[in-house]
């Protein structure tokens, strides 16, 4: 019998031992046993450098997942990222790419004319259009123009945007599966239509650890003049499965950012380091007693809420931006918690490192009066989106920094409801639909994928929103199919058993 052996055998005969066995069932005995011996086993393979904070080798819940080959696999990154930190500007409710970046001239001649049943294909409607009696086509209410190099066409709703286009990879043949809300962006944001997963900077905070140790890995940010036309769900940045010191932190606008940071009134935090180490030696002892990952994941919260209640009001404070920089983005950069302020707080996390950044703003399901709604959401967008471009860019943060923007599916060729000269709507439509991505690693002034004459169906280079998660983690290093999370015996990843990473669209 090897030392290590007689070594184990010894101590399960200890009084010690027997104590502790006590306290614990079978699975508490069997979970607490196989994660310290997975954890033996797989600190011998990597040396010392396992355990340490360095973002190359995240293992799950602090230490091994108990599952030796997966743990191997996941020594991360795979391979030499092009993007160091991702910030997402997701714009919920679906926006209508024929008002903004798929230019269908054809339509302004069949305005009026029902959906030809060749290019529907039988594809299914949702049930706000399915019963009406006719689907007539319309174009858009807004002009477009060439901009840019290579003359792409633009709505005149986004200058700025436009202003911008050469740093832009304009996707046009995105699809998705799900045609209603909920599911459609629990889809983007998790890889299952079906909530329970973790979202896409869940899993990077769990892959790749974090760049600063003073600030949450996964940071979002909600806009608070968005028109509350779908809700949105904490579980959209939560952690699922995974422990849950991955799922994102919310920053708020207001005296509290982050809820429960600062101290309760009457007190003056003087020992609160005190209290947490105390209270750190609580956690550890349940954790030695009972082997539950949760506890790792608690301690490391509370360590990083202590070091928050310094860094969150430093980094929340635009006072030292000059004047050009607020011109930049726009009069609502100056109001904390609009769309444009968050673009510029997102600038300065990413100057900190903070290696993934949501941002959501809502208002763009125009099922009605899409004319002027999607006129009110472009101008309280446009200028600070391309803002966000432009001083990314001057700062020297573009070329090692993701930019997307994007929604959760696109809209009909046909109007929903009552069609006039001047106003319609447009319903859900999950076959087609645009999306762009700016900075590290994909290709500037590009336009990928083509739609038909109605943006009804795709015609070439189809994007599913597997790939779209593939290519997104292949910029920052990781192989889609390698990073995975045993849960309930079965490994799971982002892009479930799919997903490919387009190629064509990277540098």
């Amino acid at each position: 019998m090897s030392d290590f052996h007689h070594d184990a055998e010894f101590r399960l005969h200890t009084p010690e031992f027997n104590e502790l066995n006590k306290k614990l069932d079978r699975r508490d005995f069997l979970t607490k046993t196989s994660l310290g011996i997975g954890a033996l086993a797989l600190g011998s393979l990597f040396g010392n450098k396992l355990f340490s904070s360095s973002p190359h080798i995240a293992p799950a819940s602090g230490v091994a997942t108990g599952d030796l080959e997966a743990d191997i696999l996941r020594a991360l990154p795979h391979f030499a990222p092009k993007a160091k930190r991702v910030v997402y500007l997701f714009q919920s409710g679906g926006p209508s790419q024929f008002e903004t970046f798929d230019y269908k001239p054809m339509l302004a001649k069949m305005m009026g004319q029902n959906l030809p049943d060749s290019v529907r294909k039988g594809q299914r409607l949702t049930g706000m259009s399915a019963n009406q009696s006719a689907l007539p086509m319309v174009p858009s209410y807004y002009k477009f123009n060439q901009h840019g190099q290579n003359g792409t066409w633009m709505s005149e709703l986004m200058p700025f945007t436009a202003a911008v286009v050469d740093e832009l990879c304009i996707v046009k043949s995105m699809y998705s599966e799900a045609i209603n809300h909920d599911p459609a962006i629990t889809f983007f944001q998790t890889g299952n239509q079906l909530p329970g997963r973790p979202s896409i900077g869940s899993w990077i905070s769990y892959g790749l650890g974090s760049d600063n140790n003073n600030l949450p890995t996964f940071i979002v940010l909600v806009s608070k003049n968005g028109q509350k036309d779908q809700p949105l769900y904490a579980r959209l940045w939560g952690n699922g499965f995974l422990p849950s010191k991955y799922q994102g932190v919310q920053f708020r606008a207001g005296k509290d950012p982050v809820l429960f940071l600062n101290n309760p009134d009457g007190y003056d935090g003087k020992n609160r380091k005190e209290m947490l180490e105390y209270l750190s030696k609580l956690n550890q002892m349940q954790n030695a007693a009972y082997g539950d990952p949760e506890v790792d994941a608690r301690i490391a919260q509370y360590e990083m809420a202590y070091r928050m209640q310094t860094s969150v009001p430093e980094v929340m404070s635009t006072a030292d931006e000059p004047n050009e920089i607020f011109e930049m983005y726009g009069p609502d950069s100056r109001d904390s918690g609009t769309y444009a302020a968050n673009c510029l707080l997102a600038r300065k996390l990413l100057e900190k490192d903070v290696k993934f950044i949501q941002l959501y703003h809502q208002g763009w399901d125009q099922h009605s009066n899409l004319p002027s709604g999607i006129a009110t959401q472009c101008k309280a967008t446009d200028q600070a989106t391309a803002a966000l471009i432009k001083d990314l860019k001057q700062r020297g943060l573009l070329e090692d920094t993701l930019v997307i923007w994007g929604g959760e599916f696109g809209r009909t060729v046909y109007s929903q409801g009552k069609l006039t000269a001047n106003d319609y709507g447009r319903d859900h439509h999950p076959r087609c639909f645009t999306m762009w991505m700016a900075g590290a690693g994909v290709k500037p002034g590009l336009v990928y994928g083509e739609t038909d004459d109605f943006s009804y169906n795709i015609v070439k280079d189809p994007v599913h929103v597997h790939d779209f998660q593939a290519t997104l983690l292949h910029l920052m290093g990781i192989d889609h199919e390698r990073l995975t999370y045993k849960f309930q015996g079965r490994r799971f990843r982002l892009t479930d058993v799919e997903g490919k990473v387009v190629k064509d669209i990277l540098t």
